[in-house]
């Protein structure tokens, strides 16, 4: 499978999260619906590498990598609390539109943080989501 694959189907189920995440907020604190949803996926995510026997670590554990991986465990936690929040707020179909705004984040991230090429066809495609999201969830 190419990685294409792999993200059509990360945004297929991005895509359930919403509709899931916006019926299971429903009477329910917006913080604990995040912790319930983070104790499924670390229940998911141990279950997959205890089937896979992935839980050996490198010989010589970096702390650079560590350190990236807490800091985006953090972006995650605020991401999620967050949209949780939103949902319980409004309609999933305008909420969704706007998350996907992280799409054109982390373009503009990556070029100037990891120095990936900023191309034409880059470009275009963070303009029409943009205005995609412009469209949808704003008046």
């Amino acid at each position: 499978m190419t990685w294409q694959w792999f993200a059509l189907g990360s945004a297929f189920f991005a895509g359930l999260t919403a509709i899931f995440g916006k019926l299971g907020v429903e009477g329910l604190n917006s913080n604990l619906a995040t912790l319930i949803r983070t104790v499924i996926i670390l229940v998911m995510t141990s279950v997959i590498v205890t089937l896979r026997g992935e839980w050996q670590l490198p010989k010589e554990l970096a702390l650079r990598p560590i350190a990236f991986l807490v800091l985006s465990g953090m972006a995650t936690g605020f991401s999620w609390l967050l949209y949780y929040r939103a949902l319980q707020l409004a309609p999933a179909s305008l909420v969704a539109p706007i998350d996907k705004l992280s799409v054109a984040f982390a373009i503009v991230l990556a070029v100037v943080f990891l120095g990936e090429a900023f191309t034409l066809k880059l470009a275009l495609g963070g303009l029409l989501i943009l205005s995609g999201v412009l469209i949808l969830a704003w008046p």
